[in-house]
């Protein structure tokens, strides 16, 4: 079972990341500490993690409720049972159901274990978890990180991450995401850290809960539930 690291290790994290990387110094200034978001992981774990994107929080809750109810248990056999059309019917788009499917017979077939992938390392664990069709980086990304509590994956192509790196480095251009994973090397082993550090920064300023000196761009970030998706983090 994946653990979350503590409120001390995270406070550790933190203080090690506004020394070794000044720019984040006003980040870990202004906002206050933070728990791990830790989530059920597994088949169940990738699986709510397709059917969430793209869709507002509440959105997400209801139609998760839906398939946890019609599934009556869910496994890779009870997905596989089912055939689109009746997935369909618990609110899922004709692609996640398909992804579904995709996920389910990736576990079944052997080609991933979600009962042992903590024995691969991150890279690894990306790389066979993006070999399943419909499984992105990003969402290999933020699955390691949130259901699995690894603590230096960091999801460079997200916009919301990379709005608030700009910020922290003052810098007048958003970096890609090429641009985001080399910034983001300063920060190992603590990426991950860093990672919550920053979307929480990034959220408090929208809300109005944080002012930054300079003026916030009036073009909004996407924020960070799927790279393009509305809705919170994970």
């Amino acid at each position: 079972m994946a653990l979350a690291p503590s409120p001390a290790d995270i406070a550790a994290a933190r203080d090690a990341l506004a020394v070794a990387d000044p720019a984040l110094a006003r980040a870990h200034a202004q906002m206050p500490p933070f728990e791990w978001r830790l989530r059920p992981g597994g088949f169940e774990g990738l699986f709510r993690m397709i059917v969430e994107q793209q869709v507002s929080v509440a959105a997400a809750a209801s139609i998760w409720a839906r398939v946890v109810a019609g599934l009556g248990e869910v496994t890779p056999q009870a997905v596989l049972a089912l055939d689109v059309e009746t997935l369909r019917s618990f609110g899922l788009s004709g692609q996640k159901a398909r992804y579904g499917h995709e996920i389910a017979r990736a576990q079944t077939d052997g080609l991933i274990d979600f009962d042992h992938l903590e024995r691969l390392s991150d890279e690894e664990a990306i790389v066979r978890l993006t070999a399943i069709k419909g499984v992105g980086k990003w969402t290999a990304e933020t699955f390691l990180m949130f259901c699995e509590g690894r603590l230096d994956v960091f999801p460079g192509g997200d916009v919301a991450l990379q709005e608030a790196m700009r910020w922290a480095d003052r810098a007048d251009v958003r970096p890609n995401e090429k641009a985001a994973y080399a910034r983001a090397e300063i920060w190992r082993p603590h990426r991950g850290v860093a990672a919550h550090l920053l979307w929480g920064w990034y959220g408090a300023v929208k809300r109005g809960e944080v002012v930054l000196e300079e003026a916030v761009p009036t073009a909004e970030a996407a924020p960070p539930r799927g790279r393009a998706a509305g809705g919170k983090k994970p």
